[in-house]
């Protein structure tokens, strides 16, 4: 079924797909669709990366892992952020995104010999980084069970290591969730997504050894803000539309 809104914007119908063949494809467009939600999250991560960063209790040289790294949106933010020697190791489910980041990073002098890309798969790990100071993991864990999500991310982190996190604000992910219009078909592309609440995440995480190392902060689109962000955030004036915060293993 076609809803109002996209009918009116003259989509041809919605297509569900797994989370990798629909990365896969928005790869191509991720950075230039005008999507509100990331315009958000990298205002926001100008105060959290540096704050998570400041936080780090473990010496240098540190290893960051950022899950689910994408077009490398906030790789490059956290390579300008860390200290020189940090090895940063970027994790993506879809290899277009990696490609992307790939290409974006490479033209950065200073990412010579600092990034690693690595494929990975949450659902179905392999071999993952093990022992790492900390994790970014940035409007991700929508698309994953939080009985998946905080079992890997723990066992990635060392005792005392972080993990920022942040999400799709589950008031909006219970209207809508991730995807985008492929310009080739028309059609709205939309990937496996859930509703996680703060109480959710906060639940699960302690379940696995993490606790908040200060309280989520939330997000809502208002009148004062939503012209910022872009055209498609105006319909979401008034709606809780994202959260994020820093937990740390125990």
């Amino acid at each position: 079924m076609v809803s109002t809104n996209e009918a009116m914007s003259g989509m041809s119908g919605v297509r569900y797909l797994d989370t990798a063949s629909a990365y896969d494809l928005w790869a191509e467009v991720y950075d230039t669709d005008a999507n509100f939600l990331q315009a958000l999250d990298t205002i926001e991560m100008r105060i959290l990366l540096p704050r998570v960063l400041s936080k780090l209790k473990s010496p240098t040289p540190w290893r960051v892992v950022d899950l689910g790294c994408g077009t490398g949106r906030n790789t490059g933010h956290l390579l300008a952020a860390a200290p020189a020697n940090t090895n940063i190791i970027a994790l993506d489910l879809s290899p277009k995104m990696l490609d992307v980041a790939r290409n974006r990073l490479s033209q950065l002098q200073e990412s010579q010999g600092r990034i690693t890309f690595q494929g990975f798969n949450i659902l179905q790990p392999t071999a993952s980084p093990q022992g790492v100071d900390a994790i970014i993991s940035t409007l991700v864990v929508e698309h994953t069970p939080l009985s998946v999500y905080f079992p890997a991310v723990a066992g990635m982190l060392k005792k005392g290591g972080l993990l920022l996190l942040t999400n799709m604000h589950s008031d909006m992910g219970k209207i809508s969730q991730a995807g985008f219009v492929d310009p080739k078909t028309g059609e709205k592309i939309r990937p496996q997504s859930y509703a996680h609440s703060i109480d959710d995440i906060m639940a699960e995480a302690l379940a696995n050894g993490l606790e908040a190392v200060d309280a989520f902060e939330e997000r809502m689109v208002t009148e004062e803000n939503y012209l910022s962000l872009g055209p498609r955030a105006k319909k979401w004036v008034g709606v809780k539309v994202w959260y994020g915060g820093i937990l740390r293993k125990m």
